[in-house]
């Protein structure tokens, strides 16, 4: 079972007791204090583990301690140091601090190690408190309370090439086809209900990890079905392979759309090269569209490729031509360990509507003018997701209760549209 995100508790060791203690001997008397010192709390780290690929310990298990230190000794022994609990996760978790939500760490190299908790201090043992007038003292230290924290856990996937395509577009059977990966490949109704990731070799000894994501549907960005869950895995790859289903009901459509929902996401995930395969050239109706689709997809700046995941064909020239791209890329930015990856708009819902001096009305929002700016206007099937789009976020039924009429101008960023009932 794929688990993505989790909240944890963790709870340091307490340090052990300091002790009240007088040196007895024979023939010694006044032996004097020697009561040993706490030992350390066991402090709690979290480790990456390279395999590791999901946060599915963390499903049942939800709080986490390091032992106590020991109390101190007679004749001056500090008590043992309580031991270290250390928690493994997979390459790609981020570590915020709740309830704040403050980023703590971004655990990305295998072995990073960061600590989460620091254990208390042992107390002090009553020869700390001796001193000219007191030289027997009978006072120590308790040992102090462990760090105590909740977190949460997000786990976004780490891989070089990204898989993104609506519900059965065949990124399973791609990923298949390229790596040793052994998704589960079927023809779901829905989609993939769990993303997968696959280490293709090339040439010698190089590699590249590929990550499948599972399909998008219309309101992914705002969380509808699984995309929500799901999407933030894109963000940390650097080149897309964008996979059409050729011998679906409007591959273009289906194109526009998944575009749209990665920017409505994070304008960032629009910048990333993307690599275009038109699959299931197996089937008859994918070989019929294949020159339309090449020749519309060029006139739009993307570079695509006919492929049969199914049967392999044209699989390896889109990998190398992904590859291709990935090397031309600058190196990746360093992130500060206190900034996220990416920062998403708080409320990816949110616009407010005014009335304009000419009677038109005005919608505003980041995430609405950016849809509007992104929809193909001169396909019909674009133009109506984009009115559900304006459905699902509530400005459809935002601008019926503000008053909007049959036949009123509405002007969303540069764009004009009519109201119609």
């Amino acid at each position: 079972m794929f688990l993505d995100e989790a909240d944890v508790n963790v709870q340091a060791g307490r340090g052990g007791n300091g002790m009240v203690h007088f040196h007895r001997e024979k023939y010694v008397t006044r032996g004097g204090p020697d009561g040993g010192d706490g030992g350390r709390g066991g402090s709690i780290y979290l480790q990456v583990d390279r395999k590791l690929n999901t946060l599915y310990r963390f499903r049942n298990v939800h709080i986490f301690a390091a032992e106590d230190g020991g109390k101190g000794g007679t004749n001056n022994k500090t008590g043992r140091s309580g031991e270290d609990t250390v928690i493994s996760v997979p390459p790609g978790t981020m570590v915020r601090e709740l309830p704040e939500g403050k980023l703590l760490s971004d655990m990305t190299e295998d072995g990073q190690r960061m600590l989460l908790a620091r254990g208390g201090r042992g107390g002090r043992g009553n020869p700390h408190f001796a001193s000219s007038s007191n030289q027997a003292p009978s006072v120590a230290e308790k040992g102090a309370p462990g760090e105590e924290k909740k977190l949460h856990l997000e786990l976004r996937l780490i891989a070089d090439v990204g898989l993104v395509g609506a519900p059965n577009a065949g990124k399973s059977t791609f990923l298949a086809a390229v790596t040793a990966a052994t998704p589960k490949i079927a023809p779901y109704p829905f989609t993939t209900t769990e993303p997968n990731l696959g280490v293709a070799a090339l040439d010698g000894f190089e590699t590249v990890v590929l990550a499948d994501i599972p399909g998008l549907i219309e309101g992914a960005h705002a969380g509808t079905g699984l995309g929500f869950a799901f999407l933030r895995h894109i963000q940390r790859t650097r080149v897309l392979i964008h996979l059409i289903d050729g011998a679906g009901a409007d591959p273009l459509a289906d194109f526009s759309q998944i575009n749209t929902e990665l920017a409505l996401f994070d304008p960032e995930l629009r910048l990333k090269p993307q690599v275009v395969a038109v699959n299931k050239m197996d089937q008859p109706e994918a070989k019929e569209r294949w020159s339309a689709l090449h020749s519309e997809l060029k006139k739009r700046g993307y570079e695509s490729f006919a492929i049969s995941a199914l049967t392999r064909q044209g699989t390896r020239e889109v990998l190398y031509r992904a590859v291709q791209l990935l090397r031309e890329l600058p190196p990746a930015p360093v992130v500060e360990q206190e900034l996220p990856v990416y920062r998403m708009v708080e409320d990816p819902s949110a616009f407010t509507i005014e009335r304009e001096a000419d009677g038109a009305w005005r919608v505003k929002g980041k995430r609405i003018e950016r849809a509007a700016e992104m929809t193909y206007w001169e396909f019909e099937e674009a133009v109506a997701r984009f009115q559900r789009i304006l459905e699902l976020v509530g400005a459809y039924r935002a601008l019926q209760e503000a008053g909007a009429r049959q036949g009123d101008m509405v002007r969303i960023g540069k764009h004009e549209l009519e109201w119609k009932d």
